[in-house]
């Protein structure tokens, strides 16, 4: 049997070279359950695809034949090209990551097969760390298993952006249409909760080769396309990040004294001559001089090209630097927050340090705090004292010297990092940065700075008052302003209740102005996170904001969690006594999760979202709030007739 892929690179026609060396790149992983079918539909792809030498072939038949693994056609165990262990091959299971390379006519493939076991979860995020797809078999007479939710959580943790869920072994369920459906709404509700971006269901049988390459004549009721159309199809090109330039320097090239150039591999971003680029941790500033390979000079080096770049200046730049953009750089730190999974039998110790590896940076590290672990059979959060093997868990990272990172969200490359321990020079730990590390110190500062009635403002600015002060716009109004803020977990009904107040005042002619948490933070408070500094700031903006249109003569709601009782305190002295209404719309954790509305709930249930106000954050509930609305028994239109009748009776709006 001839091969078509990197085995048949080297008999191609002289004409066709270029073309396969210029091909796209594609990187997948398969997981999921014991006996799901990973090796035996890779093989398949091999087999059907014609991308197995010939001695391979032989060997594997002599294999299957001497085990009696063959089936009734007489096809063999295809599951034994990618078993390449004694171990796997007398177990039939999978235990290391097999990579196999293919080619089609559209596509070149990198595949790592991945274990199913549940002690193996350290070689399943070894193998899908670099994947720009994860193929996630289930077997469809026994249903979505715990560990299909398993690799489906570990898949999402690691970002990467196409999910495709292979139903296999329809034949042992008759090609069942509604057996599909069922699995297929099953995870498709659950991947809900991991944000799944790109989700693609195909049944398949692997072992009888339905719709992995051909399409399948007993599967006539699907209409989507096979697996090996979807892998040559698939667009993983936008998946790259071109915006943020990142150049980890690997080494420095000085063949004589008229050439100096820094060799590496462009992380993210593009670099073009010309470009101003700065160098980390300097912040010295240079321009571009050349971006060169030993082929010769470039117009511009993207994401994953590894290149020499040469600079205008000269400036002291080594191993372990890293160039950017001097408009766009990353973070600068000595912590580092991050999902982290522990990969060595000897547990995590907090009282030793390691080495951390960032790009090409190494430095002597310690894991100051472990927030959780999650329990990847339930997505729950668990305190513990230390990591064990396989386990995944948020860490909290300090480093002797400044790494140069941004969020593993927005930069895989750069917001990865490996724990190595000095002394075996083994890999220990597998890191996914989720941020830069809250210090307590600065947390505190911020929280006194924005303490009640301490308000920032800029240098060398003069207080102007209002063109049109309140008293006479609200002369020419039939009601006061006022400020309405409405303050509960998310879920409570804070902002359902507060919209139907203000469609109700609007339609009666009042002057009203609504600002949502939500809106907020797509653009005034776009920059800021959920830290406890962040959430003040956010506060303290909205009450802000919230003044100005109290001023224009509005009655103006404000619908936030706002936590922390001390922030809500100094909002509340913006505004005259008796204009400011703390509204409480009080809630119980278990009915806020019921409703859901927004899938927050889920999201904090999978790991998608730390800091999450009554989970793992705290609550402030108001003491003396002006109004309190027992949302589980009341409804939107008793809760919003509650809210009006009380304004009315302050003589903030008149009675209707």
């Amino acid at each position: 049997m001839t091969t078509n892929g990197t085995a048949s690179a080297a008999s191609a026609p002289e004409d066709a070279g270029n073309d396969y060396l210029e091909m796209d790149l594609l990187r997948f992983t398969t997981a999921g359950s014991v006996d799901d079918g990973k090796s035996t539909l890779i093989g398949r792809l091999l087999y059907d695809t014609k991308s197995i030498f010939q001695d391979q072939m032989e060997a594997v038949e002599e294999a299957s034949r001497t085990r009696g693994m063959t089936d009734d056609d007489d096809v063999p165990n295809l599951a034994l090209l990618t078993d390449g262990l004694r171990a796997e091959r007398e177990q039939g299971i999978t235990i290391d990551v097999a990579y196999r390379y293919f080619a089609t006519p559209k596509r070149k493939f990198i595949i790592a097969d991945t274990p199913g076991h549940v002690q193996y979860t350290r070689n399943m995020v070894t193998g899908a760390s670099t994947a720009d797809l994860a193929v996630i078999l289930i077997d469809a007479s026994r249903g979505v298993q715990t560990q299909s939710k398993r690799h489906g959580f570990i898949a999402a943790l690691l970002g990467i952006p196409h999910l495709v869920i292979c139903v296999n072994k329809m034949d042992l369920v008759d090609y069942s249409e509604e057996v599909f459906e069922d699995i297929m709404d099953e995870y498709t509700d659950f991947a809900a909760k991991l944000d799944a971006k790109d989700l693609t269901f195909i049944p398949v049988s692997a072992l009888r080769g339905d719709n992995v390459v051909d399409r399948s004549p007993n599967m006539t009721w699907y209409e989507g396309s096979t697996l090996l159309h979807h892998l040559e199809t698939v667009n993983v090109a936008a998946d790259k990040n071109l915006r943020d330039f990142r150049f980890p320097v690997q080494t420095v090239i000085r063949p004589n004294q008229q050439f100096r150039g820094f060799a590496g591999t462009v992380a993210s971003g593009v670099v073009r001559p010309g470009d101003e680029v700065m160098a980390l941790p300097a912040g010295t500033k240079s321009t571009v001089k050349e971006v060169t390979t030993f082929q010769g000079d470039l117009n511009e080096a993207r994401a994953g090209e590894a290149v020499v770049v040469t600079l205008a200046d000269e400036i002291d730049v080594s191993r372990g630097d890293m160039l950017v953009r001097t408009g766009n750089t990353p973070t600068v730190g000595t912590s580092i927050e991050a999902m982290m999974c522990w990969m060595s039998e000897e547990p995590l110790a907090k009282d030793r340090h390691y080495l951390l590896r960032h790009t090409t940076r190494e430095v002597k590290a310690f894991v100051d705090d472990i927030r959780y672990r999650v329990d990847v059979d339930t997505l729950h959060r668990e305190q513990v004292e230390n990591l064990e093997l396989n386990d995944i868990g948020r860490v909290l990272v300090s480093t002797a010297s400044p790494l140069f990172f941004d969020r593993y969200s927005l930069n895989k490359e750069t917001g990865a990092f490996v724990l190595i321990d000095p002394y075996s020079n083994t890999t220990v730990a597998a890191g996914m940065i989720r941020g830069e590390g809250q210090d307590a110190d600065k947390v505190a500062a911020e929280a006194q700075r924005l303490s009640m009635g301490e308000r920032p403002q800029s240098e060398n600015v003069v207080w102007e008052g209002l063109n049109i002060p309140r008293e006479e716009r609200e002369a020419k109004q039939t009601h006061k302003a006022a400020a309405v803020w409405f303050t509960g977990l998310s879920g409570s009904g804070k902002t359902t209740v507060a919209r139907e107040v203000e469609r109700q005042l609007f339609e009666r002619g009042i002057k009203t102005m609504l600002l949502d948490g939500d809106q907020v933070r797509h653009g005034l408070c776009g920059d800021l996170g959920f830290s406890q500094s962040d959430r003040s700031e956010n506060i303290r903006r909205v009450g802000e904001v919230a003044r100005l249109f109290f001023e224009s003569g509005a009655v103006t709601f404000c619908t936030f969690v706002s936590p922390y009782r001390d922030n809500r305190d100094w909002v509340r002295h913006l505004f005259p006594e008796d204009r400011f209404f703390e509204v409480f719309v009080d809630v119980d954790l278990e009915t806020a999760r019921e409703r859901d509305p927004k899938g927050l709930y889920a999201k904090v249930d999978a790991g998608e979202i730390d800091n999450f106000t009554g989970v793992d954050a705290p609550y402030e509930a108001p003491e003396n709030p002006e109004i309190t609305l027992q949302t589980a028994g009341l409804s939107v239109e008793e809760s919003a007739a509650e809210v009006i009748r009380q304004l009315e009776e302050a003589g903030i709006v008149p009675a209707a």
